[in-house]
């Protein structure tokens, strides 16, 4: 597998004019915007808006999900994979390289941008009015990109690419209140895969459900899961398995068979200390005195 250290270096494998910058580069991309049908990694951060007609694009060995309009995200060194390309119109694709943010206060920023760690099939579908604002400021970014470099040319730049990744968080927002309309309610699926697994008698083999096993029956990342169960509920997938697994355990300390060592073990929890820290924090009181409490 090929990875890209410098942009020069992919531009020049890909038989794409020369960067204008070292460290920053944009590619216009027509009828096709070919990435040698390979597997790569590079040590940039990539932007990019493309009305796919055919063809696939891997990130993560996992395909996106393209309708006309869909941006992606990816970040350094991970996977991806551009198979047979065909756009319906012209996209582009920024290239942002690690060092390019270094003093900057993008660089810490956009690391919290939960979209560039989905790696599922969860592309950002814009609406029109949606492209017009990318596109103003990928020209904004190209004016700055083409004309002579001074001192102010690399903030003046981050500072739109800023603003792209402000919008397109504004975006995905949007988006998940709209497919949520068609594919019903992330969180009632969410608690049928937990209530799965909590039934399926390998608590004590597996331990507790992480958010990373449940988001692969759901067919979607941990970050995106995640991000739609916090748009739906206000609370975060963890949180959430968190929050069921103390009702469960409530349920247990009512029959009153049960020790708290034995109840944390049958929940999957490695030690009763944790589990009693994790009740207390959901509930106020420790298990012993919820359970003595009901008397």
């Amino acid at each position: 597998m090929k990875h890209y250290k410098t942009l020069s270096e992919l531009h020049k494998d890909n038989g794409w004019p020369a960067p204008q910058n070292p460290l920053f580069s944009i590619v216009g991309c027509q009828s096709s915007c070919p990435l040698g049908n390979r597997e790569y990694t590079t040590d940039s951060y990539m932007i990019a808006f493309k009305k796919i007609k055919s063809g696939t694009i891997m990130y993560g060995k996992t395909p996106y999900d393209h309708d006309n309009g869909s941006m992606f995200f990816t970040k350094p060194r991970q996977i991806i994979e551009m198979k047979n390309l065909k756009l319906e119109e012209q996209g582009f694709m920024l290239f942002i390289h690690e060092d390019y943010l270094y003093r900057n206060e993008l660089y810490s920023i956009i690391q919290q941008y939960a979209f560039f760690d989905y790696e599922t099939n969860e592309a950002i579908h814009l609406s029109p009015a949606e492209e017009l604002i990318i596109w103003e400021l990928h020209n904004k970014i190209n004016i700055e990109y083409l004309a002579n470099p001074d001192e102010f040319t690399r903030e003046i730049i981050l500072s739109h690419v800023a603003s792209i990744l402000k919008y397109v968080q504004r975006f995905y927002k949007r988006q998940f209140i709209d497919r949520k309309q068609l594919s019903g309610r992330i969180v009632s699926k969410f608690t049928t895969a937990l209530k799965q697994h909590l039934n399926n008698g390998k608590l004590k083999e597996d331990g507790l459900p992480s958010v990373a096993l449940l988001a692969s029956q759901l067919l979607l990342s941990p970050r995106y899961l995640s991000d739609l169960l916090k748009q739906e509920t206000g609370k975060t997938a963890i949180e959430l398995i968190h929050i069921y697994l103390i009702s469960e355990a409530k349920n247990l300390l009512r029959s009153g068979d049960k020790g708290v060592a034995e109840i944390a073990f049958q929940l999957g929890f490695e030690n009763a200390s944790y589990f009693s820290r994790l009740f207390k924090k959901q509930t106020g009181l420790r298990p012993l005195d919820f359970k003595h409490s009901l008397n």
